[in-house]
This record gives structure tokens, C-alpha cells and sequence, in this order.
């Protein structure tokens, strides 16, 4: 299932609030490091927002773009088709490349295996 996450420093959480009162989903949580996330889950509702987003964007766009056209793949028939999961796969990859993480990010090798792409 796709998630979709705001992210906010839990002494400025109000616009956090403000966006889950507009679009009427979302789930609030305080974390043990002091942020407040919005959690948005499912398919067809993270391609919506990120869809009506997406004019707006001037950062993680390319992000943005991947999830949408990972969102309608996994929402076709067929997704089992190797040809869907390889565009899936080049979707985590442009999603990891571009976030800042500490974490070790996983290689298309990792992620073939995940996506049950390997021989």
C-alpha cells in the first residue's frame, strides 16, 4: 500500500492539522524525536493528492512523478507482469535517490530480489 507522509517538527504541527481538516484523511502521530507526522495511506488517495499537488511542487517533484506513475501501476490488472515491476523497481530508485537518508539505501540488485525479479 502506498503512504504518503507530511513531516513537521512537533512544536509547529498546526499546519499539519490544517492539511488533514482540508483533505478529511489522514492520521496524526507524535514521534519519540519530537516530530509530528501525517500519515495518508492507499493507492488511488496518494495519486490524488500528489496529482492535484503537483503544479505546486518545487522540491521532491521527481519524487511526486514516480509515486503517481508507480500508483497507476499497481492499480492496473496485470501488475504481476514482470514488465510492471520493473517500472515499479525504477520507481523505488528514483524515489530513494532523490530523499536524503541516513540509512543504506538498497541496490536494484536488493530490490529485483524483493520484487521477485531475479532468475
Amino acid at each position: 500500500m502506498l503512504t504518503i507522509c507530511f513531516y513537521q517538527d512537533s512544536r509547529h504541527e498546526k499546519p499539519l492539522h490544517w492539511i488533514k481538516e482540508v483533505l478529511g484523511i489522514g492520521y496524526l502521530s507524535r514521534r519519540n524525536d519530537g516530530m509530528t507526522e501525517l500519515r495518508i495511506n492507499g493507492h488511488r488517495r496518494v495519486m490524488r493528492i500528489l496529482e492535484n499537488l503537483l503544479p505546486f511542487l518545487k522540491f521532491k517533484r521527481k519524487q511526486a512523478e514516480a509515486i503517481i506513475d508507480s500508483a497507476h501501476a499497481l492499480l492496473k490488472p496485470g501488475f504481476a507482469e514482470v514488465a510492471a515491476r520493473e517500472r515499479l523497481l525504477d520507481n523505488i530508485l528514483i524515489v530513494q535517490q532523490e530523499n536524503y537518508a541516513t540509512k543504506r539505501k538498497r541496490s536494484r540488485k536488493e530490490l529485483r530480489s524483493i520484487l521477485g525479479l531475479t532468475p
